[in-house]
């Protein structure tokens, strides 16, 4: 499982990619093509023409990290194949690395405080 910090800002290609490519190959494809750099701390999250699989490039820190995913009788539920990215949080990246359903995931509401009378 992988755990992400609220606050990561999370990028998925809507297209599907080559899966042949590593780690460098994907973080080039997203500063090139898409307009995010991974080493400046966006994960990017790349899917396969098979919808059963997804490989997510993010910079830990310290270095590149490849995390590669296939989902064993079914598949991910992805957005639309349009041109170009669309932005999740990391609690819908979560929900989609899971198998669930990510378009249900919001984000909490913070209560407003009441009125004064």
């Amino acid at each position: 499982m992988l755990t992400l910090p609220a606050s990561l800002t999370v990028y998925v290609a809507t297209q599907p990619v080559d899966f042949r490519k590593g780690a460098e190959g994907l973080a080039l494809l997203a500063k090139e093509t898409l307009g995010h750099d991974p080493m400046k701390g966006v994960a990017v999250v790349f899917r396969a023409k098979r919808a059963d699989r997804v490989k997510i490039v993010v910079w830990d820190g310290s270095g590149l990290v490849m995390y590669w995913k296939r989902l064993d009788g079914s598949g991910f539920k992805w957005p639309p194949i349009v041109a170009g990215v669309m932005r999740m949080n990391a609690a819908q990246l979560s929900a989609l690395l899971a198998g669930m359903d990510w378009t249900r995931m919001h984000a909490p509401r913070i209560p407003q405080p009441k009125a004064l009378a």
